[in-house]
């Protein structure tokens, strides 16, 4: 041994790039345990010891020490080789290598992986000495772990990975929010000084007088507050997903893990009723709820793995389609009946889709397009303004002004202006439909700098490609409903009393009936589609009948209008910071594990990191409403200064990503 390890050493001679090696068992059999043997084994290993350190600079050399033995079923020309044996030459071996390391930094890294598990199946043994085939694999299984992961980076695992150290990016932000704290600290001690002499109080309203002057202006407290909360949120997430410090473990599928936790939170969603405020269709508490039990859903779907089984995954994905739905039905009606499109509304609404994804691009080191579904949300928000606030602007305020003033063809003036209407929504679908059947021209115009900055994943376009074509019609789906609603609801034919059907009874039925048998239709399409990529193509042509099919059921009869689930009302709320959150905090190595706070018990665990998880996840929710308001001024000109700023910033990022990669 010690011969070949000089070789190696030479310059001129051919290294290897890993060295594993061992020694003790044979020595122990041919001198019958001697004492004088392990003497001249420590002499021995020291002296190779210094080979061994040369290898380490080009290769990664390990030491494996010996495995236990079952010593009542040993031969008897081995009965010599005891545990107690082993366990000298081990202990002989982890000092000398231990002394090395202590007196010059040693690179031999001591192996242990197969002794661990070798303790718990050497009984298992046929001959007493050599291992059963399962244990010889954790050894070897760890070995590769330990020579792979370091180089290949597995994003579904943490076994010996060494993490990356905190880019430029990553350290900006830290200093960002440390200078937070730090200002938040002199702020602080600066107000505690200035009102350390208590103040005399008031004789006549016996209150206390308030200093006529603060010590720090009273604009920029609050704001230091909330980055210094969102600091702390955001250590928790480093240390969750980008630091050794908490374990992951594999998601496993079974029926139970899905059904049952979600079986449960829809008992829990039945209990917490409540009377909505208003009786419309899609009213906003309804709203909430409907986004609220779909994020349950989605966030169980994600935990238990049930992506593998495929009825369900047809299911969640017109869950996702819904959630689009919302996107264009929700905003065209704003527009519609509001008109304002002005930039202070477009900015808060764009500030409260992005701020979370773009603090965790900083500090999670990760692209835009990683959190795929809010790029997809933000793109067709844009895409919905544009296509309204492009002249002619068409809104109902403009419509009924202008028809008012033609009291005879008052009818023929607002179909005019929602045939209008209707010709922008068929533009956007040819615009849609020009993307969607041509996947060339679709990645050209995406691979453009710096719009590939923000949907590139991995240096490709395919993952923006795949995701918005999946629910490409969902969102224009979602505007048309709006707009029939909103025309039905102006010429009086839907009925949204208290109580009262939406329809007259035999259509209200009709519908209901529909309704059903769509569901039912659509579940047994799920369960018979062979391949997802089968269910996909077809997808989005079917999933608006689903969506709809829920909203006659859920709005027809009018008890069901009425009350509204406060609990997933409550989670609807904060849905958006939920999705993302579960990335890193909840699911953990990017989605692709599950987070373990509390090692050996699931249970435990999964309670307590979901506790954790939603709390966040409703405290990022208050920093972004509030930080919105701060950021984002009223005042024209202060927010074109502003977004001048932002701009340069958001220039300076993308060059300095485009350099990194």
């Amino acid at each position: 041994m010690k011969e070949r390890l000089t070789s190696w050493t030479k310059e001129d001679s051919a290294k290897p790039d890993v060295v594993v090696l061992g020694a003790a068992t044979w020595s122990i059999k041919f001198h019958s345990g001697s004492s004088e043997t392990l003497e001249q084994y420590k002499v021995n290993l020291t002296a190779i010891a210094v080979h061994l350190e040369k290898l380490a600079d080009h290769a990664e050399v390990y030491w494996v020490l010996q495995d236990p033995v079952n010593e009542e079923v040993l031969s008897e020309n081995r009965k010599m080789i005891t545990n107690q044996q082993v366990e000298l030459y081990n202990e002989a071996a982890v000092d000398v290598l231990n002394k090395n390391k202590r007196s010059s930094g040693s690179r031999v890294k001591l192996l242990a992986a197969s002794r661990q598990a070798a303790l718990e199946t050497v009984a298992q043994s046929d001959d007493g000495l050599h291992l059963p085939e399962g244990t010889r694999n954790v050894g070897a299984m760890v070995l590769m772990n330990s020579l792979c992961n370091k180089l290949l980076r597995p994003i579904d695992g943490s076994c010996c990975q060494t993490f990356a150290p905190p880019n430029l990016l990553q350290k900006l932000s830290a200093c960002i929010f440390v200078g937070s704290a730090a200002a938040l600290l002199v702020f602080h001690v600066l107000g505690r000084n200035r009102h350390r002499r208590p103040v005399p109080p008031d004789v006549e309203s016996l209150e206390e007088k308030k200093p006529a002057t603060a010590a720090a202006p009273p604009g920029l407290t609050a704001p230091l507050q909330a980055l210094c909360r969102m600091g702390v949120i955001m250590s928790y997430f480093y240390l969750c997903d980008r630091a050794d410090v908490f374990m992951k473990e594999q998601k496993f599928y079974t029926h139970s893990t899905f059904f049952i936790p979600l079986i449960y939170i829809f008992v829990l969603g039945v209990f917490y009723n409540e009377n909505t405020k208003e009786t419309k269709l899609l009213n906003r508490e309804q709203t909430d709820e409907w986004k609220g039990w779909m994020q349950l859903v989605i966030l169980i779907y994600h935990v238990s793995g049930a992506s593998a089984f495929l009825p369900v995954y047809m299911h969640v994905r017109v869950l996702v389609a819904a959630y689009l739905f919302q996107t264009g039905y929700g905003h065209f009606s704003f527009f519609w009946l509001k008109g304002d499109f002005g930039l202070y509304r477009v900015c808060q609404v764009l500030f409260r889709l992005n701020f979370l994804v773009l603090v965790l691009c900083l500090v999670m080191d990760r692209p835009y397009q990683f959190y795929y579904f809010v790029p997809l949300v933000t793109f067709w928000f844009v895409v919905i303004y544009s296509s309204l606030a492009v002249w002619p602007q068409i809104l109902q305020k403009k419509a009924n002004s202008r028809c008012q003033k033609c009291v005879k063809s008052r009818g023929l003036c607002s179909g005019l202006w929602h045939f209008g209407v209707l010709a922008k929504l068929l533009s956007l679908l040819l615009f849609i439909c020009i993307f969607a059947f041509s996947q060339g021209f679709f990645e050209r115009v995406f691979s453009v700098w710096p719009i590939s900055a923000l949907f590139e994943l991995n240096g490709s376009i395919h993952e923006w490609w795949f995701r918005w074509k999946l629910d490409r019609f969902a969102v224009i789906h979602g505007m048309v409903f709006a707009l029939l609603y909103l025309v039905l609801q102006k010429r009086q034919v839907l009925s949204e009393g208290k109580g009262e059907a939406l329809f007259s009874a035999k259509i209200s039925n009709l519908l209901l009936f529909l309704s059903v048998v769509s569901f039912i239709t659509y579940s047994i399409w799920a369960s018979s589609c062979k391949t997802k990529t089968e269910c996909n193509e077809m997808h989005p042509y079917i999933s608006v009948v689903q969506i709809l099919a829920f909203i006659l059921i859920r709005n027809i009869p009018g008890y069901a209008r009425s009350v509204y689930s406060s609990f997933f009302a409550w989670f609807g709320k904060i849905s958006l910071e939920l999705f993302i959150c579960q990335y890193h905090i909840w699911l953990a190595a990017d989605t692709k594990g599950i987070l373990v706070l509390i090692p050996g018990n699931p249970s435990l665990n999964i309670m307590v990191s979901t506790f954790i998880f939603v709390c966040v996840a409703h405290e990022i929710s208050l920093i972004t409403n509030y930080l919105a308001q701060v950021v984002i001024p009223k005042d024209s000109m202060a927010l074109l200064k502003r977004l001048g700023a932002v701009g340069l910033i958001g220039l300076v990022w993308l060059l300095l990503s485009k350099g990194s990669t």
